[in-house]
């Protein structure tokens, strides 16, 4: 057997990168850190809905708190010092604040049309962090996060009624397309496609960033990321883990991964089989910190050492290549995190994978 007919053969690693080249070879050589929750962070400033309306939009008919995708026009300050905190931690990507500025869920807001406006400020805020913490031996890299929309493709809004849709796939593809092309835009290194619940929304956002690429002929990486909801092991629409990753490995992801919804304790077995399913590509996983407590600081159950801890153990059994935290995480977690995990061996991927397994 070669690695030209090995099924398991996804070659990411060999694809020609236009931005984010770098972040290939650093998951072969070291389990690499995503920041934490944005949300959790942005809610500590505590801001009104003067806040997130500024001046600009003072006289918008719709309340605009809650809206975290509009603050990058309105306070972008607040924006730009979350991810530097996430930075100084010690993350490797940072992720755009970005998770529903898509033009479909946008429009709760009535702010659709300005989607696209959103997701390149938000983009120019990464890009200037990462530039301003990238050093030759720890370049930083700003990961265009695109979310899973409001509106699912596949399941019904309605009880009554299994056949009915609130959305269809062309109008997600061209949500994501847009959303891309400002990401692209604003500087982003890569594309993280997370928090997935819906299989045929991811598919259209996938859809759409290989359209781009194809049109603007630049290649960034991808990394995409399932949500499992509960503990029967499969994620909203159905699939279970190792499902799912087959249902999106066609888009040769540098990374497939799994994030929120669940805490590190409850996400472990998940981690483990997408970690025996995915072959030569790498793994990414970034919980939630435990589960939902109001009295919490953060809104979750787990410390910093303790999600800490649970992650390193994912590390030493050999799961990961990128370690991060989703909601309830705070620059405290991801510094743990990254002391954590830093004295153990990536998963082995890609050319490492294939080696080993071709030796076999």
């Amino acid at each position: 057997m070669n690695a030209a007919s090995s099924p398991l053969a996804l070659p990411a690693h060999a694809i020609h990168y236009t931005r984010g080249a770098a972040l290939p070879r650093i998951l072969q050589q070291r389990i690499a850190v995503l920041d934490g929750a944005m949300g959790t962070m942005i809610q500590r400033y505590k801001l009104t809905e003067a806040d997130f309306r500024g001046e600009r939009f003072k006289d918008h008919p719709k309340d605009l708190k809650g809206n975290n995708d509009l603050l990058p026009l309105t306070r972008p300050g607040v924006i730009e010092e979350i991810h530097e905190q996430y930075l100084a931690a010690g993350a490797d990507i940072i992720e755009t604040n970005t998770f529903g500025s898509t033009s479909v869920a946008q429009e709760d807001y009535g702010l659709q049309d300005y989607a696209y406006e959103m997701n390149l400020a938000a983009a120019r805020l990464a890009r200037q962090a990462c530039d301003q913490y990238s050093t030759p031996d720890k370049p930083r890299f700003a990961a265009g996060a695109l979310g899973p929309t409001p509106r699912t493709a596949s399941i019904s809004p309605d009880v009554h009624d299994p056949g009915a849709r609130n959305v269809d796939f062309d109008t997600l593809r061209a949500a994501y397309y847009e959303q891309a092309k400002a990401l692209l835009g604003g500087g982003v290194d890569l594309f993280l496609v997370e928090t997935i619940f819906d299989t045929l929304n991811a598919k259209a956002a996938i859809f759409a960033l290989d359209e781009l690429m194809q049109d603007t002929g630049e290649r960034l990486p991808v990394i995409v990321s399932g949500t499992v909801t509960d503990a029967s092991g499969r994620i909203l629409s159905g699939q279970t883990v190792t499902a799912f990753w087959h249902s999106v490995r066609h888009a040769r992801p540098l990374a497939i991964g799994l994030n929120c919804a669940l805490g590190a304790t409850l996400m472990r077995p998940y981690v483990e089989e997408l970690s025996k399913a995915a072959g030569a590509t790498a793994v990414s996983c970034y919980p939630n910190a435990g589960l939902p407590n109001p009295m919490s600081d953060t809104g979750f159950d787990e410390t910093p050492d303790v999600t800490a801890r649970l992650i390193e153990e994912f590390a030493k059994s050999g799961f990961l290549n990128i370690a991060g935290g989703c909601c309830g995480t705070t620059p405290a977690h991801i510094a743990a995190i990254a002391s954590k995990v830093s004295g153990y061996k990536p998963r082995a991927s890609g050319e490492q994978f294939l080696s080993e397994l071709l030796a076999s």
